[in-house]
């Protein structure tokens, strides 16, 4: 149920926030199918923007300010809703699922009967689908304000059978963007009438330089990451979890990302491709999964998620599209980190569970925090 808002006027380290405070909705375009997309702008007084359409419940620009006080914005997208829709589009900055990353053969076998899923990625299913996976349909969206700072709740009923999976699945995504800090926090939650697996994450492409920026092999990455799960030629995981020492794939401290990746470029991941398995100090809780750091502007993100792994991809794939502003996307210009359960957890008995029940309730929170390096 989505949250009601009960007060109209709050107030917030001395100041009141009225119901005029609430993020208006913006058109934001019309989809190939007739429907009109909406986009809301959350603002602090710290400097941080962040817009999010109804399409996917998608977040299409980030503003964070660097060094200098210069803000800019750090992840990719397109100016409209039509960018989004075409061909150039890989996965930029949408909710993801109800399955996000890869499921083998597209097929799973839950209580006695075997579910088959659109083949959209090799032999595999990737991201939910093809036509009404969640990074695809229109979202219902709700703003409000709160002690948190402002935010929007999206809401979609994903019905039985929708791209595949059992169950009618009801899924909200709450943006919230607080005023305690330089915080976007992105809450999921979801409950389904039959059972399914669910697998949420948010698929922003960073550049801390500035989306458009040539190159995140600049940049400095920490994964809180000891064990990592390796995957096949297609990049299935083979259902082993291994140590990250004495590969490229150790991050435990911060490394330039540039300094190793050639080592994966013959490999079937053509770069960074991998699932990281977090040190969760406390399961369940917000840790540490990552931190990134860009030396050029002084911005650092730190990622803190309730979720067991984080995808980090270099966007190996990215192939110098036109996006915001007619900015060029070149290959590696931007990375993906993306909190999550294992892929493949459906199919892979070994791995925690993404198998949501009837009277269950899925939830999961990821916090981008942004700070300037020391």
């Amino acid at each position: 149920m989505l949250r009601m808002i009960i007060c109209v006027s709050l107030v917030i380290f001395g100041r009141e926030l009225a119901a005029a405070d609430l993020p208006a909705a913006q058109p934001f375009g019309t989809t190939q199918t007739g429907d009109n997309v909406e986009v809301y702008t959350l603002r602090n007084d710290a400097g941080l923007v962040a817009r999010i359409m109804t399409r996917g419940a998608t977040l299409v620009e980030l503003q964070v300010p660097d060094a200098n006080g210069v803000s800019d914005d750090v992840i990719l997208g397109f100016d409209d809703v039509a960018g989004y829709e075409s061909s150039d589009n890989a996965y930029f900055g949408c909710t993801t699922g109800r399955v996000c990353n890869r499921i083998a053969n597209g097929t799973f076998a839950l209580n006695g009967h075997r579910y088959e899923l659109a083949i959209n990625n090799g032999p595999n299913h990737l991201h939910g689908g093809t036509e009404n996976s969640l990074d695809k349909v229109i979202w219902n969206a709700e703003p409000f304000v709160s002690g948190d700072g402002r935010g929007i709740v999206f809401q979609y009923s994903s019905p039985d059978g929708e791209e595949g999976y059992p169950g009618t699945l009801n899924v909200t995504v709450t943006y919230t963007v607080t005023n305690q800090s330089n915080d976007l926090k992105i809450d999921y939650a979801a409950t389904t009438d039959k059972a399914t697996p669910v697998n949420l994450t948010n698929h922003a492409y960073f550049n801390l330089s500035g989306a458009g920026a040539s190159t995140v092999l600049n940049h400095v990455l920490l994964l809180n990451a000891d064990l990592y799960t390796p995957v096949d030629d297609t990049l299935i995981p083979t259902g082993s979890v291994e140590t990250v020492v004495d590969t490229p794939l150790d991050f435990r401290q911060p490394q330039v990302i540039g300094n190793r990746i050639e080592e994966l470029i013959g490999t079937a991941t053509l770069g960074y491709d991998h699932n990281f398995v977090l040190n969760a100090s406390n399961p369940g809780e917000l840790n540490t999964a990552a931190v990134l750091t860009d030396p050029e502007s002084g911005r650092r993100l730190h990622i803190r998620t309730t979720e067991p792994a984080v995808q980090f991809y270099s966007g190996n794939f990215l192939n110098g599209q036109k996006g915001k502003g007619n900015r060029t996307y070149a290959l590696r210009s931007a990375l993906c980190l993306e909190t999550q359960h294992y892929p493949d957890s459906v199919n892979q008995p070994k791995f925690p569970n993404t198998v949501l029940e009837p009277g269950q309730r899925f939830q999961s929170s990821t916090v981008l925090e942004f700070s300037i390096a020391p």
